[in-house]
């Protein structure tokens, strides 16, 4: 019931909602005593949404994650540690074995002045498990939020335990990573046995696999009620508190209330409504944004923003832009083919012109960017990996290998027809459009026709992909820093697995949701695996025994090849030293990884001359 943020953060595209005027903010904001004054920019993940509530759990919310929307803590998305997080309501915590205590901010309190207390922390852990996280049987909740119980052990101490029977090495971080709401505002949602609903819901006993079922039910249909609330004004223990929503723009002023009010510069936080990349670039060339995130943009555009004075800051983003292929279909059923297609396209080439700004070139399929894959296997290993560099003659001898055959400079299949390419793509999404006239270009000069299509948005996109319409489209991979969320990816449900705790199962039925369709199972180093049971197994493991499961899988996605990686993304964020200064810098990619509300929290952004 949340929204897919993964695309408009990482990816070119920002969702085309049509053009609305900004409004203004206040002329009459006070300054503070950091500085005060106006702090405006845009939410990649959520532009503003005329008449949704003020309500994390809707699908268009009007909140905003580290202004007035606040969680435990803020990932820092470190690859080697998913739990590791910057202070949010929670100042520190502790893992111990199935169980995490977080030190809560003594001061924290909501904007009403009324202090966050664990019946709040505790109906919003209920709360999140009604949005779409409550199945049967507490293995399947391994994968994600599985907590069991929410008690105070001190004056400013929760503990939160694990579902039993679970094995969740991420567990802190699906905790701290929960919106964080008041008791006083949704409590009248939340029924009174929810909890014991939870707990029923959590039963891996077969014999009440029925009961567990229908406990499942009722979270989900509460989760729904939930989702459609409009509370009356926005009550935030976050730096800001919505004071109005307009079409053009939201206005946040600071919450006094704040437990750290004293880090906080802006008296006022405005952020824009955009409709699309090329609003954002007008508001920079306009000087009208303080901070603005990652969007696609060519490098002319960037020159003129930085002639305008801004700054960019680059720090990693755990995504690939990467082209994926229904495997059911012939000839991509073949790895020699997917290979082939591999050492044929010119990735540099194409990054050239469809991310040149926020676009490094990928070096290998490896299912992690490059930083990820060397972390966890090592320069060496990675060096071992096959990076499928452009080359014709090895793709031809691949081709015919596969027998496809060379007739008048083009290609046809084993059945005697034609090759021929769709490469589907998405409308709005600038750099996969961009890149794909190059792809095209590129293959069609092999003697493989290929022409690019275009899907009218995401949502219709994923719908047709998942109904396999598409022989060979774009996909966003390798999502997210912790390595799991990357090779689910690759083999999950996408692929046919579904993991129930340890328990894996694999369907090739069509309308289950697999459009890739590869192999259940192939060889690696003389070994027969199953990808989607070692992804699964991830979830239980510790940082020094993911490291052989992870290099299998880096190794199976680098000898299969089931999508191509064409760029790992960049993470550039800009910044307008007009109004403020102290800015995280080039290079700092756990502050960079979160969005301005986090940077003032942890004692960036000053007003100007302070």
């Amino acid at each position: 019931m949340v929204r897919f943020k993964h695309f408009v953060a990482a990816s070119a595209a920002l969702a085309t909602l049509g053009t609305l005027a900004a409004c203004a903010p206040d002329s009459g904001a006070k300054n503070g005593a950091n500085g005060g004054g106006v702090f405006t920019t845009v939410d990649a993940n959520n532009p503003i949404t005329p008449g949704a509530p003020m309500n994390p759990y809707s699908p268009n919310g009007n909140t905003f994650l580290s202004y007035n929307s606040m969680r435990l803590g803020f990932e820092k998305k470190n690859p080697m540690d998913a739990n590791d997080a910057f202070p949010g309501l929670a100042k520190s915590w502790e893992i111990k074995g199935d169980t995490l205590v977080a030190h809560m901010q003594p001061d924290a309190k909501w904007s009403d002045g009324k202090p966050v207390t664990v019946e709040d922390i505790k109906m919003s852990m209920a709360i999140a498990l009604t949005q779409g996280t409550a199945s049967v049987g507490s293995g399947q909740l391994s994968e994600g939020l599985n907590v069991a119980s929410v008690t105070s052990v001190g004056k400013h101490d929760i503990e939160f335990k694990q579902a039993a029977g679970t094995n969740n090495a991420n567990f802190a971080k699906q905790i701290l990573g929960q919106s964080i709401v008041p008791k006083s505002v949704y409590g009248h949602l939340v029924p009174a046995d929810i909890w014991v609903t939870i707990a029923a819901s959590q039963q891996v006993d077969a014999a009440k696999a029925t009961a567990a079922q229908a406990a499942v039910d009722k979270l989900n249909e509460t989760g729904k009620a939930i989702a459609a609330f409009a509370p009356k004004k926005d009550v935030s223990a976050g730096p800001f508190v919505v004071k109005r929503v307009n079409p053009g723009s939201a206005i946040l002023v600071r919450n006094k209330y704040f437990y750290d009010l004293d880090k906080i510069a802006p008296s006022q936080v405005v952020i824009r409504h955009y409709s699309g990349n090329e609003q954002i670039w007008g508001f920079m060339k306009n000087g009208d944004l303080d901070a603005a995130p990652f969007t696609a943009i060519p490098t002319n555009v960037l020159n003129q923003i930085l002639a305008k004075g801004y700054k960019r800051a680059d720090g990693t983003s755990y995504v690939n832009a990467s082209i994926a292929f229904n495997q059911s279909k012939a000839p991509y059923d073949k790895k020699e083919v997917r290979q082939a297609l591999a050492y044929i396209l010119d990735r540099e080439a194409i990054t050239k012109v469809g991310q040149p700004v926020g676009g490094m070139a990928s070096t290998a399929p490896a299912g992690m960017i490059r930083k990820s894959t060397e972390q966890w296997l090592g320069a060496d290993e990675v060096g071992k990996l096959n990076p499928y560099a452009h080359d014709e003659a090895k793709a031809t001898e691949l081709l015919k290998g596969a027998g496809l055959k060379q007739k008048g400079g083009k290609w046809y299949l084993a059945n005697g027809k034609q090759w021929k390419i769709t490469l589907q793509t998405v409308n709005g999404f600038s750099d996969w459009i961009a890149a794909s006239t190059v792809v095209a270009n590129e293959l069609t000069a092999f003697g493989i026709e290929t022409k690019p299509a275009l899907s009218a948005d995401f949502g219709a996109y994923q719908t047709d992909m998942a109904a396999e319409k598409f022989d060979v489209g774009w996909w966003l991979t390798a999502v997210g820093a912790d390595p799991r969320q990357n090779f689910q990816r690759l083999y999950g449900e996408s692929d046919g697995f579904v993991a129930n705790g340890d328990k894996v199962t694999h369907t090739e039925k069509k309308g289950d949701g697999n459009w890739m369709h590869g192999d259940e199972t192939f060889t690696v180093d003389g070994q027969s695996i199953n990808p989607g049971q070692l992804t699964a197994s991830l979830a239980g493991l510790d940082t020094e025994a993911k490291k052989p499961v992870i290099t299998q899988l880096v190794k199976a996605t680098n000898q299969e090849v089931p999508v191509i990686p064409m760029w790992d993304y960049t993470n550039v964020k800009f910044t307008y030293d007009k109004n403020f200064t102290n800015w995280p810098k080039n290079g700092q990619d756990e502050i960079l990884a979160n969005q301005p509300g986090v940077w003032m929290m942890q004692g960036y952004i000053q007003a100007k001359g302070k």
